[in-house]
């Protein structure tokens, strides 16, 4: 499906949680490898590569530069996710320590988060410390008047983002995912799309 909607490349984000200590950069770029080989057998023409999403919590400000997952395991750049209705006390401190372990810091679909959609000039503070936005390109598709919607297509006509991702969890939400990108276009124009799902994305690899 990926492939069919013009994709080479995609990453691979498991979630990193307490709950899911399998998911540590060694088994995640295992794993990885082990679904690329059945991939490349069964002749689907897309490249994998591993990454992780990391719930940013109390205990981030203790992680070693090993325990963080990048994108294709280069140390360079992490993707993080956050849910709260107004940032924790500890959300700078976690962001400053990643920062000091020389990570760039990409912080997952700020237009799903309470806090964002209450006051989204807090985008604007997070790129203002170094912080970079990925846009989920589910809530393009989202109901019009939705939060979510609403936020997102402000962030994007404001050219806030420098990614736009799936962050697909199942095959069967895919279309959902996918059906976002032509608002995204109709939003912010064809050139800058293809900056946040093409050029910008080539840097992370």
């Amino acid at each position: 499906m990926l492939v069919a909607a013009g994709y080479s490349h995609a990453f691979c984000t498991p979630h990193i949680w307490p709950n899911l200590p399998q998911n540590i950069p060694e088994v995640i770029e295992q794993r990885t490898k082990e679904v690329q080989r059945q991939y490349d057998e069964a002749g689907v023409d897309l490249n994998l590569l591993p990454g992780g999403e990391l719930n940013l919590r109390p205990e981030t400000v203790s992680w070693s530069r090993e325990q963080v997952p990048t994108y294709a395991m280069k140390g360079k750049y992490c993707i993080f996710d956050l849910w709260a209705d107004k940032l924790p006390p500890f959300f700078w401190p976690a962001v400053e320590h990643l920062q000091s372990l020389q990570l760039k810091l990409i912080i997952a679909h700020p237009e799903r988060l309470r806090a964002v959609q209450e006051d989204v000039s807090l985008a604007d503070e997070f790129l203002a410390r170094g912080l970079i936005l990925q846009g989920n390109l589910q809530c393009f598709s989202d109901a019009i008047g939705t939060s979510t919607r609403r936020t997102v297509e402000k962030l994007l006509v404001e050219r806030k983002y420098f990614l736009l991702g799936t962050d697909t969890h199942r095959a069967d939400t895919l279309p959902m995912r996918l059906n976002g990108l032509p608002r995204a276009i109709e939003l912010a124009g064809q050139e800058y799309v293809d900056q946040l799902t093409i050029s910008n994305p080539q840097v992370l690899i």
